[in-house]
């Protein structure tokens, strides 16, 4: 298949490019910059310069393609409502090229979402996500909508914990709060749990759904069901040689500041249905392996 891929230079997508040319499909990644075009051509793909706002090559791509994987996302936590915008009319627009053709469309959606509905309630693929929904990211409805209309489109729920190297998201992010602190810390007991799955386990699964995810799936990323919080804290306490600690009360947000909703979360996810329906076998080490491996604690 010719396959168009955003973020194709972000963490998840450029394993996601791998894993496609690895088993045969011809690869076109987009690229905003002169640097990420050579690292999309590095990789052995066809490179499209170009940004998810600008929808007209969004839609020359998409209709020039086998299938579109859609994993961009801006995540600037201060302009979320700006980022959830441009993402839904990113998707609006492949969807309305792909219609009626059945062809694939696979976006990058989250469990953490879906924790919205029952927190602390073990999430399935068949578990809705609220409606409305309290937060403006909406690439799971958005995509699912165009299913009617003859797309065969599906949503990757990613654990809220996409973890290897390279990674600057939620882990780095508390182990750079833990640095600045002196302490790694978390909430209470730290009994709540982050679904987790590494990158290049990711990676594949957005292929498998791309190949043959039914319309309307939507495939949890989850390789462990949740790992306590409270493990991650004293893995980064280890790793960076501080003390551990549980805030409670208004410590949660003078210690974790804009992160505190985050680390609260509690979000059991299980990927027990994407495994059959998918043959989805992870394979890649856990969180703390992963964390214990040390490259989490190098400071570049």
């Amino acid at each position: 298949m010719r396959v168009f891929v955003t973020g194709a230079t972000g963490f998840i997508g450029s394993a996601t490019v791998k894993d496609l040319i690895e088993a045969g499909h011809e690869v076109v990644g987009l690229a905003r910059s002169e640097e990420g075009a050579a690292v999309v051509k590095a990789a052995g793909a066809e490179v499209r310069r170009g940004t998810i706002e600008d929808l007209d090559l969004l839609r020359d791509a998409a209709a020039g393609s086998d299938g579109v994987i859609h994993t961009a996302f801006n995540h600037d936590w201060a302009n979320w409502a700006r980022s959830s915008e441009d993402d839904r009319l990113a998707i609006e627009a492949f969807g309305e090229t792909l219609a009626g053709s059945d062809r694939p469309l696979v976006v990058a959606s989250g469990t953490a979402l879906v924790s919205l509905t029952a927190p602390g309630v073990v999430a399935t693929e068949e578990t809705d996500a609220p409606d409305p929904m309290p937060v403006p990211r909406v690439s799971e409805q958005t995509a699912l909508s165009f299913v009617d209309r003859g797309v065969r489109a599906s949503a990757i729920r990613l654990a809220p914990t996409v973890h290897g190297e390279g990674d600057h998201a939620f882990v780095s992010q508390l182990i750079q709060i833990a640095r600045t602190r002196g302490v790694a810390a978390y909430i209470g007991e730290g009994a709540n749990v982050w679904p987790a799955v590494h990158r290049f386990d990711a990676a594949r699964l957005f292929r498998l759904a791309l190949e043959s995810a039914p319309a309307g799936f939507r495939p949890h990323a989850t390789a462990e069901q949740g790992v306590p919080f409270r493990e991650i804290a004293e893995t980064i306490g280890r790793g960076l040689n501080v003390p551990v600690k549980s805030v409670t009360g208004d410590e949660v947000e003078a210690y974790f500041g804009g992160f505190a909703r985050f680390a609260g979360v509690d979000n059991p996810a299980s990927s027990a249905l994407t495994r059959q329906l998918l043959n989805w076998r992870p394979e890649h080490v856990g969180l703390i392996e992963d964390l214990e491996a040390g490259h989490y604690f190098e400071q570049k």
